[in-house]
């Protein structure tokens, strides 16, 4: 089994993003480029996670990465998700569409997806919204795939090494997209841990390499993380907006516009706490969306593509970090390029301050 720091020449891992934007294109992309790209299998069914990995296959011959969601308790309201489809009643009048069925998709293909990938096994398979049996990293491990699970704390840290992970990837809450928490918490919506609090304690608590995500836009940035403890700093949003992105082309240019002015988290989307960019449908129906996931994401997928159609941002899922300004519209391998001379230039920097 390679250790993390072999799977690619740089510390850079371009994050999973379900929905489109993680695609084999950016994966390839960025694995050519040095870094380690990463397909998204959530929402998708396990044929067309097989069939992207092909494609993937057939671009490189480098490292990647294959990211998989587990499977979620059910334990949605029926009726707080009725009263959310009330309220969204006006929405799909508007967009001319209809509300999707909140029980429709409810099983990911979970195992599907895990027998295909120990059938034909790839380098690197990362967990979202929860942790696996060790059963599940076993056999991950005779199939020579090194595994990782999304934390976004020290109880999940420690529960990931307990269970055989060879790796995890501390989320902070700047991260956009969902926050991978292993349990969905109403109480817990408003207390994720920043990054650079959460990585060292993380640190201190397991022996497993990490890697880091939240926020990072920069090279300087991933030095930062590096100095913190972390083996590879993961990027998302920074690489949503590159060319061979699967995004919208709505959600790219919303980075950067100024109509949107900050981000926060909400279950306005899928039921479940996610950070995006606040628009008019997180302001209106953020405030009352019940914790119903994946139930609230089915129930809204059909007025999202409705308002992409349509031309309108404002009622998009419109997925970002809190360093969402600090965008660079260029090819990904451009980007792992730029990354990669920051972070050389800030261990510089950092090297010649010590010596002073």
């Amino acid at each position: 089994m390679p250790a993390l720091t072999e799977l690619s020449p740089l510390p850079i891992v371009q994050a999973p993003m379900a929905g489109g934007a993680s695609c084999p294109q950016l994966a390839a992309a960025v694995s050519e480029a040095g870094g380690l790209g990463f397909l998204a299998a959530g929402y998708k069914t396990p044929e067309a996670m097989y069939q992207e990995i092909k494609t993937l296959r057939t671009l490189t011959a480098r490292a990647f990465g294959v990211n998989l969601f587990m499977p979620q308790p059910c334990t949605a309201d029926p009726s707080a998700v009725a009263v959310y489809r009330e309220q969204l009643a006006g929405e799909a009048a508007w967009y001319d569409t209809r509300l999707g069925d909140p029980d429709s998709g409810l099983d990911d293909g979970f195992e599907a997806k895990v027998a295909i990938l120990l059938q034909d096994p790839v380098p690197v398979v990362s967990f979202t919204f929860g942790c696996p049996e060790r059963s599940v990293f076993d056999a991950f491990a005779r199939a020579g795939t090194y595994t990782v699970v999304t934390v976004t704390s020290v109880a999940e840290a420690q529960a990931a090494q307990w269970a055989g992970a060879d790796a995890v990837c501390v989320q902070g809450v700047e991260a956009g997209g969902h926050q991978s928490t292993h349990r969905d918490d109403p109480w817990l919506d408003a207390a994720g841990v920043g990054l650079l609090s959460l990585l060292p304690a993380v640190r201190e608590a397991i022996q497993l390499p990490i890697v880091a995500a939240g926020g990072i836009m920069r090279g300087g940035q991933v030095a930062g993380v590096l100095a913190a403890g972390a083996s590879a700093a993961q990027l998302g949003t920074a690489f949503l907006v590159c060319p061979e992105s699967g995004a919208h082309e709505l959600h790219k240019q919303a980075m950067t516009d100024p109509v949107f002015t900050h981000t926060e988290l909400t279950r306005a989307f899928s039921g479940r706490p996610a950070r995006g960019l606040v628009n008019r449908f997180v302001r209106e129906h953020g405030p009352y969306a019940p914790a119903a996931y994946p139930q609230v994401h089915h129930l809204t997928s059909g007025l999202r593509k409705a308002a992409a159609a349509a031309g309108d941002p404002q009622a998009m899922a419109l997925w970002a970090g809190q360093g969402h300004r600090l965008v660079r519209a260029m090819p990904a391998a451009q980007l792992v390029e730029v990354l990669s001379a920051e972070l050389e230039a800030a261990r510089q920097a950092l090297s010649t301050e010590a010596t002073l």
